[in-house]
């Protein structure tokens, strides 16, 4: 009993910090953005609960920063007039979104179970806690990118900007393996088969630079 009371008090912690910061922000859209998340956590974990699976838990953290990226940008573009940068922000958020989703998703089907919920899923409180705990990850995590597009004057098209652009953009090429392919074929025209396995990996490099 004691330790369930404790789960739900982490869980009001998670949410009230997120919320809080998100009060700060000034921005109307940007707490209704953070209710969102939540409630697709807690809307989320009764099925997982029932059916004591894992298996969307990964998937659910990138449909939700899909739904809040499209939900401002939606509110903000009926209100204000479009700004580029804004519409290449979101994009971002999105293709990343997509793509650590998707990977996810794809490997717990085949690996069958994620073994760091083997002891959590039979505790509702527990449960609940770690599905609003990435409630929390999903609105820190992009709340200052949803606070940039919700402005009043949207992203600032700068060199800084532009310089994130480039890193994500490469960092986006090498996940999906375009640079790993181009290696492996000049090491095996100039150099064959025995310097294959000094290759780096981009893939590993890639996902640090998204």
């Amino acid at each position: 009993m004691k330790q369930a009371l404790l789960n739900l008090l982490f869980s009001l912690i998670a949410f009230a910090i997120a919320y809080c910061i998100a009060l700060l922000t000034g921005l109307q859209v940007i707490q209704q953005a953070v209710l969102i998340a939540f409630v697709i956590q807690w809307f989320m974990f009764i099925p997982a609960f029932i059916f004591q699976t894992e298996k969307f838990y990964d998937l659910t953290g990138s449909v939700t920063y899909i739904s809040i990226v499209s939900y401002i940008s939606i509110q903000i573009y009926s209100t204000t007039h479009v700004n580029l940068g804004s519409m290449l922000l979101a994009s971002f958020i999105i293709l990343w979104a997509i793509r650590l989703g998707s990977f996810l998703f794809t490997r717990i089907h085949k690996s069958g179970e994620d073994k760091r919920f083997k002891f959590i899923k039979p505790s509702p409180t527990r449960f609940f806690m770690t599905w609003t705990l990435q409630g929390m990850w999903v609105s820190l995590c992009s709340m200052c990118a949803l606070t940039a597009i919700a402005s009043k004057d949207g992203v600032i098209q700068n060199g800084i900007f532009y310089f994130g652009m480039f890193v994500f953009i490469s960092g986006f090429i090498m996940v999906f393996g375009i640079i790993q392919d181009i290696q492996t074929i000049l090491v095996k025209l100039y150099y064959g088969w025995a310097f294959q396995s000094c290759l780096f990996p981009p893939y590993q490099v890639g996902s640090i630079l998204l």
